[in-house]
């Protein structure tokens, strides 16, 4: 039943909401109404942001966080996963555009 999805971050970037002193409290307001489907617990790292969920429902869903891009350029990132944490032969791959941070 548990799940968790890895979306991958481009070189430089930081992942926000985890109340250090680097987040922005004037985008705070931005982040919107809480989710119907919250996750259990989130990991922030250099590397991708990953969210652990207790429960997922079968079908289609949308996740949001916000990143803060610290450098300009065009970025490649890995496929964005989501795999039962207890049935590593169960996942999905979501492969990424690039994404292009201007200036």
């Amino acid at each position: 039943t548990w799940v968790v999805v890895r979306d991958p971050l481009p070189a430089g970037a930081t992942a926000l909401g985890a109340g250090l002193g680097g987040d922005s409290s004037v985008l705070a307001p931005l982040a919107g109404a809480p989710l119907a489907l919250s996750p259990t617990w989130q990991e922030r790292s250099p590397e991708a942001w990953q969210a652990y969920f207790e429960y997922a429902p079968q079908g289609r869903w949308t996740l949001q966080y916000r990143v803060r891009l610290n450098n300009a350029g065009t970025f490649s990132v890995p496929p964005s996963r989501v795999d039962a944490l207890y049935a590593p032969g169960l996942f999905a791959a979501l492969p990424n555009e690039a994404l292009t941070v201007l200036p």
